[in-house]
């Protein structure tokens, strides 16, 4: 898939693919500066396993809060997400089947 700038040239979008949880730091700043909803804030318990956050129940049990992907499709690939992040968790790329 290629698409073009407003004046014509050409412009490759680099999706988010994927996160990686181990380096997350879960500042939530890829989360802010992403308007289409593709990340989400969720909790990892100690065996790794995804908490929701909006539990009070299960706040102990949190030993630290991760993004994670919840809408993969919504990606327009601008790619803001990447330039924000500290922890450079992100894997970005081309359009995939999977994606589509």
């Amino acid at each position: 898939m290629s698409a073009s700038t407003r004046d014509g040239r050409a412009w490759q979008p680099d999706f988010l693919i994927a996160i990686d949880a181990r380096r997350c730091i879960g500042c939530g700043r890829c989360f802010k500066v992403c308007g289409r909803n593709v990340m989400i804030l969720k909790g990892l318990n100690e065996d790794g396993d995804l908490i929701d956050l909006d539990n009070d129940d299960d706040d102990d049990e949190i030993e630290k809060k991760v993004m994670v992907m919840a809408d993969q499709g919504a990606c327009i690939g601008c790619g803001a997400c990447a330039r924000v992040c500290p922890a450079n968790c992100q894997t970005h790329g081309p359009q995939t089947m999977e994606a589509a």
